[in-house]
């Protein structure tokens, strides 16, 4: 058995086992669904974090996230996995996380040749899935606590303090990485600028998102920043 495939193995086992765990969390304890489905939400984009590490061929990260896409649509269609499912709203999150992943990895595996000089090649997949998986808990946390300046997007509410705590959380994580993983590309104000870019864009993607659906368009969207901004410096280099 190949590497690659003994790691894809280890990774869906840790995802079983967080499934698990929030399971056994929701049955035990009786926390608020929103509270088990934010600590996968958040431990499946950390989990994530290995695959441009462990894996290098980009259809076995394809065959774990449907393996993954399925399973979570099984557990829809019999009423299981109550940790994640048990929301009283229509919601593609959970089965749009595994394909954003999917396509932040290709996008990564795409783009990491020409980032080459640019930087270390990894921020290409972890700033759109630390967004993801860090940003969004925090804005939806965030606006049921402080549900201040609501606003509607179709059938769901969403917060203005939401939208502001996910774009200084979003602000906050493009600063930490752009500054450790460009190679010293960017001075303070193109590293600021840049990062509000980053911060920006996704904030709009994910108060305009709607039925979970941000857990989609929020990576698609740090991907064609982080697109736009190599492009910029390939141009000018």
């Amino acid at each position: 058995m190949s590497k690659d495939l003994q790691y894809m193995l280890l990774l869906a086992l840790g995802f079983l086992l967080l499934f698990s765990l929030a399971e056994w969390i929701y049955h035990t304890f009786k926390p608020k669904v929103e509270y088990t489905r934010k600590m996968v939400h958040i431990g499946t984009g950390l989990l994530t974090l290995l695959f441009p590490i462990l894996l290098s061929n980009h259809w076995l990260v394809l065959l774990l996230c449907a393996s993954f896409a399925g399973l979570l649509l099984v557990s829809l269609k019999y009423r299981l996995l109550k940790s994640i499912n048990n929301i009283d709203r229509k919601s593609y999150g959970s089965i749009s996380y595994p394909l954003s992943v999917y396509i932040s990895y290709l996008a990564y595996d795409w783009l990491k040749p020409n980032f080459a000089q640019l930087g270390n090649a990894y921020i290409l997949f972890y700033l759109p899935i630390l967004i993801l998986a860090i940003c969004d808990p925090i804005a939806a946390l965030a606006g049921k606590r402080w549900p201040y300046g609501k606003y509607r997007v179709g059938a769901d509410i969403k917060t203005a303090m939401g939208s502001a705590m996910f774009f200084s959380s979003a602000f906050l994580i493009s600063i930490i990485l752009f500054s450790t993983m460009s190679s010293g590309l960017f001075d303070f104000f193109k590293l600021v600028l840049a990062s509000l870019l980053i911060a920006f864009v996704t904030t709009v993607t994910e108060a305009f998102s709607k039925k979970g659906l941000d857990n989609f368009f929020i990576p698609l969207s740090g991907i064609l920043v982080l697109y736009f901004l190599m492009s910029t410096l390939t141009t000018s280099s």
